[in-house]
């Protein structure tokens, strides 16, 4: 039934491009490009002996090949991070413009939900990134339709998430990966006396589907909805659930200010290997899954509301080989379903220097159970402490890009 439905779905976008003025044919050829990151890290975590852990770290290096032969587009990026001890593909996907208003991509593509393109300002995306509900990536095929001049709708069905890269050591269960999905691992569930029980599922990301509508109602001003709905497969008990999410967004680029601002309603809706419904459900990419030290808390919250609001300020200016630094300013918390869960703050004043193909991220990001500003990285985004402090990190990232 699930086939039957995505072939209607792709037929009734063949037959609708031919209503639309076919696209200019494009030059063949391809570009190679790529970039070289570094970190430079200073934490203050609640563990830190001396309250001033420094170093310098690799980021990340990645290869791009985009171009176009016999009308058909190509666009890929894989990325090495050594640090993390892998390597993955961040997209790959072959585009075609059915028309001047219909383009197709099939492949791994970014999911159309939320702000497009980032939901954040800084190096460190908002919260919702770590839920894998900002600059997600699957594999299937996506469909961008300018619907009008200032009306814009994609939609797009991913039959599962991106292949994921291998692991230096540990139990390689798929974290290997760019966007944050759902994985095999630990969960867990609240018992009726509030009491964390641990709870393994084995699920696997499948048949999701995606919408958005992006109305720019006044120049600059951009308001849009968004709609996911995907399965999450447990083989253990032969069954799919439904998990959703559901987002409204407001984002303005007025002079040289640019605000962003989003609320989400997620809920991934998922049973244990035992049919239990879990409030915690495990995720991860970088190499690194959210297991904590106790496995009744590593995890993300299985519901709950996010709330993103951003700032951004660009000044131009020309100081060498300098042509603009940006300020801003991103906030984003989880207020998460289950009652004995705290909630996670993120918030990241910073700013963005362009000099040429360079682009450095000075920020000092903090945060209150966000698990890469923690000790404790498994249990921010699940149960979470209570009344913790405010963890901070100044992180400079320094990036050419070519």
């Amino acid at each position: 039934m699930v086939y039957q439905r995505i072939l209607l779905f792709i037929l009734l976008f063949f037959t609708a491009s031919s209503l639309y003025p076919q696209p200019q044919e494009k030059e063949d050829g391809f570009t190679l490009g790529g970039a070289l990151r570094y970190n430079l890290i200073s934490t203050n975590y609640e563990s830190d002996g001396n309250k001033l852990n420094t170093k310098t770290d690799w980021d990340t290096w990645r290869l791009n090949v985009d171009g176009s032969h016999s009308g058909i587009d190509l666009s890929f990026e894989y990325r090495f991070y050594s640090a993390s001890g892998t390597h993955f593909i961040h997209h790959g996907y072959l585009g075609y413009g059915f028309s001047e208003k219909v383009y197709m991509m099939l492949g791994v593509s970014q999911v159309p939900f939320g702000i497009a393109d980032f939901a954040s300002h800084s190096w460190w995306f908002q919260i919702p990134y770590y839920l894998g509900l900002e600059d997600d990536y699957d594999m299937g095929v996506r469909f961008d339709i300018a619907a009008a001049d200032n009306l814009d709708l994609s939609l797009a069905y991913y039959r599962q998430a991106e292949p994921a890269g291998p692991i230096s050591g540990g139990n390689n269960v798929g974290q290997g990966r760019y966007s944050y999905d759902i994985l095999p691992g630990s969960g867990a569930i609240v018992d009726q006396q509030g009491v964390m029980q641990d709870a393994y599922a084995t699920l696997h990301e499948i048949d999701q589907f995606n919408a958005r509508l992006n109305w720019e109602f006044l120049p600059g001003w951009v308001a849009g909805l968004s709609a996911q709905a995907g399965g999450l497969y447990n083989p253990e008990l032969d069954e799919t659930t439904t998990s959703t999410a559901y987002a409204g967004h407001l984002t303005a680029t007025v002079g040289r200010f640019s605000l962003k601002t989003e609320l989400i309603s997620y809920d991934y809706n998922a049973l244990s290997d035992e049919g239990e419904k879990l409030d915690v459900v495990q995720m991860g990419a970088y190499g690194y899954e959210y297991a904590g030290g106790d496995n009744y808390s590593g995890g993300v919250a299985a519901r709950g509301n996010v709330y993103v609001a951003g700032l951004a300020y660009t000044l131009p200016v020309s100081w060498g080989p300098v042509s603009s630094i940006q300020a801003h300013l991103d906030y984003s918390v989880v207020d998460k379903a289950e009652e004995s869960f705290h909630n996670t703050h993120h918030l990241v004043p910073g700013i963005l220097v362009t000099a040429g193909s360079v682009y450095t991220y000075v920020d000092y990001a903090m945060g209150k159970n966000q698990p890469w500003l923690t000790d404790d990285f498994g249990k921010g985004l699940g149960s979470g402490v209570e009344d913790p402090d405010w963890n901070s990190r100044l992180n400079i990232n320094v990036g050419y890009y070519f």
